[in-house]
């Protein structure tokens, strides 16, 4: 079951909501994973969006097309689609895959089409084919959906059960890497039963430990999380 990053682009996150005094540039990044029933795809780059929100995030598109082609794929190739959640910058590309299964939270795609949350064309669109989830979910062998509300109440990520240790495609559940490894940290020490005050983390970080990941990838970071105790090809033997 390989994994295949896919760079879809970038934008501007303005200084106003970076908590910090100057903007930031962040990648947009999906996941072409090859399974023995198909292809999925994680995440489908940068929508179109109105004017005023383009100003806002000076958006950067890589056209999905171009990307997969990179990798020898073409639309047609594709199985199953997997949003981590429908924000524009998650399901741009979900128009040019109509008629392919695109699995979701069912709060999520609900939340999607209540309005001023998305762009409403990049939801529902001819031969848009949704297949609404309640919770998680083994999709295909080795292959699960995990909820991980946060960044929204439907967030999900994709959990890869390969022989070389879980793969976690985590999409913004954290923005970025090293977000994951203070929760981490903060979940660990509370385990070990040191005293209070800690700082808060994700229940759902829970469930995510009983897969035992070995990588954790993300949609907006190009960095990767590994345990701490991770044993690289030709280190030294204990």
């Amino acid at each position: 079951m390989a994994v295949r990053r896919l760079d879809l682009g970038y934008f501007i996150r303005p200084a106003s909501e970076t908590g910090g005094p100057q903007p930031r540039v962040e990648p947009v990044l999906a996941y072409l994973v090859y399974h023995d029933k198909g292809l999925i795809l994680f995440d489908t780059g940068i929508g179109s969006a109105d004017p005023e929100t383009d100003a806002h995030y000076r958006p950067r598109r890589r056209a999905l097309q171009h990307a997969l082609s990179e990798s020898g794929i073409s639309l047609a190739d594709i199985s199953l689609v997997v949003n981590c959640h429908l924000h524009f910058d998650h399901c741009g590309g979900n128009p040019l895959l109509g008629g392919k299964p695109i699995l979701v939270q069912d709060i999520e795609l609900a939340t999607a089409r209540r309005g001023d949350y998305t762009f409403e064309e990049l939801i529902d669109f001819p031969g848009a084919t949704y297949e609404e989830l309640g919770g998680e979910t083994e999709v295909w062998p080795g292959v699960w959906i995990i909820p991980t509300p946060g960044h929204t109440q439907g967030h999900q990520s994709l959990v890869l059960r390969r022989r070389d240790g879980t793969v976690i495609l985590a999409g913004q559940a954290h923005d970025f890497a090293s977000h994951f490894a203070s929760d981490q940290l903060a979940r660990h020490a509370a385990l070990h039963g040191e005293e209070p005050p800690l700082p808060p983390y994700q229940h759902w970080l829970e469930r995510l430990a009983d897969f035992d990941p070995r990588r954790v990838l993300f949609a907006h970071d190009c960095s990767v999380w590994e345990p701490p105790q991770t044993v690289y090809p030709g280190a030294a033997p204990q």
